[in-house]
């Protein structure tokens, strides 16, 4: 195979990229372009890419200058406009309106093949008659047009996700989507092993978290096999995906614990108690003390926590390889705007191996 000359628009964090590179495909970067600056900071960190090649705002760019130069051109307009769950105002909101610079960017670059990702609401969004605008905009450009929606979880991500994916060719093909797959990992089989206390909530958070009524109108999940989708506001007010973990760090060990919980007098008290609601004395030495297994203990095991970063990127399908160069809230949102990378893969692999 020819090395894949790439491009893409609303980069983001780089999904086909981490695709390309997990299937081994020889590819370069001619340009890439998102407003965010601290998605450019993701991707300088990540991607051989010189500023040259990088674009902050799809208007400036001239895909004239591209033409014909481009195998893969690849990208995922904002979707709030079309989301079921917002307030779908469509191409009357400015973010609706960037699919049309995908589409200018498609006729003026001509590249091989496109793929285009976007919400499946897109499809239903003015009862379908935004869908027959766009399929008509594709249409008239000359390409053969595959769409179909595809679920993360049929493609070895248990993650819940619909996104329609849109195949434009310039040449005809004989194009069939990927068959969808066995999930055969949960959850569970990303998390960390270790991760920070800082993850885990307060009672307050737990509380809002377990609600049965956010819980049953899937706000909130805890320890669910397949996550729900993720969300560029993830993690954040206590929504989405929640897992009970023991916190480490101040437990006892085996011989202590059988210590304390030891029948017999004690010269510290009368009898053996924990979880006792009001607390033995506290005195200065009480470090001393909790090393000789004495004091105040309490057998709550477990606690509920939010997803890490690392967490929600593997949720995505991107290896642990990939730095981390922003802040957990950036974070946050750059896993939950970005394509997951086990789909395209799967796409590329039909696209390429046909």
């Amino acid at each position: 195979m020819d090395k894949i000359k790439l491009a893409t628009v609303f980069s983001g964090i780089g999904a086909i990229e981490q695709a390309l590179i997990r299937l081994n495909y020889d590819f370069s970067i001619e340009f890439a372009c998102d407003i965010d600056a601290y998605v450019k900071k993701s991707y300088f960190a990540n991607y051989d890419i010189s500023e040259n090649k990088w674009y902050d705002d799809i208007h400036k760019i001239d895909g004239n200058i591209y033409r014909d130069k481009i195998d893969l051109f690849v990208g995922g307009s904002p979707c709030q406009s079309f989301s079921m769950v917002g307030k779908r105002r469509g191409f009357e909101d400015f973010r609706g309106l960037l699919v049309f610079e995908f589409i200018r960017l498609v006729e003026e670059i001509s590249p091989k093949v496109f793929i285009f990702e976007n919400v499946k609401g897109l499809l239903s969004h003015d009862s379908g008659k935004t869908w027959e605008i766009l399929k008509d905009k594709f249409y008239s450009l000359g390409y053969q047009i595959c769409p179909k929606v595809l679920n993360a979880k049929d493609y070895g991500i248990p993650q819940n996700r619909e996104r329609l994916f849109v195949i434009g060719f310039r040449d005809k093909r004989n194009f069939k989507f990927p068959n969808p797959m066995e999930l055969k990992i949960k959850v569970q089989d990303l998390l960390e092993d270790v991760p920070p206390v800082k993850y885990f909530l307060p009672d307050k958070g737990i509380k809002f978290v377990t609600d049965p009524k956010n819980i049953q109108k899937r706000y909130t999940q805890v320890d669910g096999d397949v996550a729900l989708c993720q969300k560029a506001n993830q993690q954040f007010n206590w929504h989405g995906d929640f897992v009970t973990q023991d916190i480490e760090k101040y437990y006892l060990s085996d011989s202590v614990k059988e210590y304390v919980l030891s029948t017999g007098t004690k010269n510290f008290c009368t009898r053996p108690e924990v979880d006792l609601e009001i607390a033995r004395p506290l005195l200065s030495t009480m470090a001393k003390m909790h090393r000789a297994g004495v004091d105040n203990y309490f057998t709550r095991g477990t606690r509920l926590r939010k997803l890490t970063p690392r967490e929600c990127l593997r949720l995505m399908g991107f290896p642990d390889s990939f730095k981390i160069v922003v802040s957990d809230t950036q974070m946050y949102k750059q896993a939950g705007n970005s394509i997951v990378v086990d789909v395209l893969i799967h796409i590329l692999e039909s696209i390429y191996n046909d």
